[in-house]
């Protein structure tokens, strides 16, 4: 980050998310760059990131949203208004009606699913692709809780289960197998699916590859990507889709916390304004330990503190660091990669509030939401 961005951000109240929208911008163009040499569709999956208040910028580099929920699909219609897909493990009666209304794509979990709601997407006025989301039983996904192919997982289709079945009405499939992972793990992927699925892949339109490709980190194989998109499509005459939600927003966005209070038991504990509970959830769930701006691993500096947060939670604890220098009540700190699976996913637990939330470019900080008491309220 450069000094002027520091800056900056020491003017701002926090806690607070910041996105660098320079970055977003550089990982937009990478994205872009796949489309254009494949003629491959991407999509912003709201699940990992959903600021709508940049949708109209991405709307300029992706060809649409994925989503999970019909107030996911809302969003998306709303505030970018290109395609609108959806996949959820079951539909809701009361929901469905109004989901053909608004998407595009319509992923199915299972037959089942399908067939029930078939009359549905058949008697609408909209032309509506119907897909079924396979399990094709391979993952390299080393984290259980996202494993989406594990030992009786809920998620998606196996082969035993479609053999036998009608598919007249289904367009395309849908697999979603990775997380976090490079290209080298599609191509292993794709092997299984094409060895299990193949000659279903012959009658379908298109396929979607799902998320979990790390596109726009630093080290990912975009060469091999291209090379297994064009296979797919040149094989089966299919078109195809990505779904990513955390590479469109990867390393762009920042966690700005200030240190409330410093206390000692054995060690040094630095009490911040923000918590890993309420505001970075995955800190807990995957677990990760996030990187700070100016900090070191434990003991690698000269002062060493374990960064808790505000809430009754006795594990709500981000990690231990280390700086050169001791920290001060009132000092800044910049967590990285605070863009994706964070305000999603964030929540009010002991009615602790959420971080604002702002944009930044080379001039400005803008503040884009600020949260009250009324939004704490009215969620209960």
């Amino acid at each position: 980050m450069k000094d002027r961005d520091k800056e900056l951000i020491k003017g701002i109240k926090t806690p607070s998310y910041v996105l660098d929208e320079r970055l977003l911008i550089k990982n937009l163009e990478v994205l872009q760059s796949i489309q254009t040499k494949t003629g491959a569709k991407i999509l912003l999956a709201l699940k990992g990131f959903s600021m709508y208040s940049v949708f109209p910028l991405i709307s300029k580099y992706l060809a649409g949203i994925t989503s999970s929920s019909l107030f996911e699909a809302k969003l998306g219609k709303e505030y970018m208004n290109k395609e609108v897909h959806i996949y959820a493990p079951a539909y809701r009666d009361d929901e469905i009606d109004e989901i053909v209304s608004i998407t595009d794509h319509i992923v199915f979990n299972s037959i089942y699913q399908y067939k029930r709601f078939k009359d549905k997407v058949d008697r609408s006025r909209r032309e509506i692709e119907c897909g079924i989301r396979i399990n094709p039983e391979y993952s390299e996904v080393e984290t259980e809780i996202y494993n989406p192919c594990a030992i009786n997982s809920r998620l998606g289709t196996r082969l035993e289960d479609i053999e036998g079945h009608d598919l007249k009405g289904i367009s395309g499939l849908h697999f979603h197998t990775m997380c976090e992972q490079n290209s080298d793990t599609l191509e292993r992927t794709l092997k299984v699916v094409e060895e299990k699925f193949g000659r279903y892949l012959k009658q379908m339109k298109w396929l979607n590859f799902g998320g979990g490709h790390h596109i726009t980190r630093d080290d990912y194989d975009v060469d091999k990507l291209i090379s297994l998109i064009m296979h797919m499509k040149n094989t089966y005459d299919l078109e195809v889709y990505l779904e990513p939600g955390e590479a469109v927003a990867l390393n762009c966005g920042f966690l700005v916390s200030s240190v409330l209070d410093i206390i000692k038991n054995n060690m040094d504990i630095a009490i911040l304004d923000t918590s890993a509970a309420c505001h970075m959830p995955d800190v807990i769930e995957m677990p990760y330990r996030p990187h700070i701006i100016d900090s070191k691993l434990q003991n690698q500096g000269r002062h060493t503190y374990r960064l808790g947060g505000m809430t009754c939670l006795a594990g709500d604890v981000i990690g231990d660091y280390s700086f050169d220098d001791p920290l001060e009540i009132g000092d800044k700190l910049i967590f990285t990669d605070m863009a994706h699976y964070t305000m999603v996913k964030n929540n009010m637990f002991n009615g602790i509030n959420l971080p604002s939330i702002s944009i930044m470019n080379d001039d400005e900080i803008r503040v884009i939401k600020e949260f009250e008491y009324e939004d704490y309220k009215s969620r209960l």
